[in-house]
């Protein structure tokens, strides 16, 4: 295959990806926020379940809006680095809802601010949802576009960065 094609591929998986968090994100916030109001299973009613199915879609048109410059910054440095661990991409998730709510915080709009601890951290919390699920959908294979390698092979960290890693500075 050629390098361009496996450019194209990797970025449709990442769209893919990204994709899935945002859905997974949004998913996280809608069950949080019909917890919230007393939903359980065994009381379901079929207004609030078939409202699911049209909120959380909408819901994820927005986080992946207000997500995607911190996002794509943490996915290119992944891409680079080729991390492929799950806990990199829930704190990766968490930092940038985190960075989300300090852009939010900083807007000229107050109204928009976020300032209950709960929500702030169902934010976060959902960046983390997002960033695991991420990392099922496209993270565990990043990385894998460099000379069609792993993200791990040292022959690869050479060419890219000039020296072995495991060099001093000598």
């Amino acid at each position: 295959m050629s390098r361009f094609a496996a450019y194209l591929v990797r970025f449709a998986v990442i769209l893919f990806g990204y994709a899935v968090a945002s859905l997974a994100a949004s998913a996280f916030l809608n069950i949080l926020f019909l917890a919230s109001l007393g939903y359980t299973p065994e009381h379901a009613q079929p207004t609030a379940t078939a409202s699911l199915y049209f909120s959380i879609p909408f819901i994820a048109l927005f986080v992946a809006y207000f997500a995607f410059m911190p996002a794509a910054i943490v996915i290119l440095l992944a891409e680079i680095i080729g991390r492929r661990d799950w806990l990199f991409y829930a704190l990766a998730g968490a930092v940038v809802a985190g960075v989300f709510l300090g852009l939010v915080d900083h807007a000229d709009d107050a109204t928009f601010a976020v300032r209950d601890t709960s929500a702030i951290m169902a934010v976060i919390g959902g960046g983390m949802v997002g960033g695991i699920f991420y990392w099922l959908s496209a993270g565990r294979w990043a990385g894998s576009w460099w000379q069609g390698g792993t993200g791990h092979d040292p022959e690869r960290r050479k060419t890219a960065f000039g020296k072995d890693p495991g060099q001093t500075g000598r």
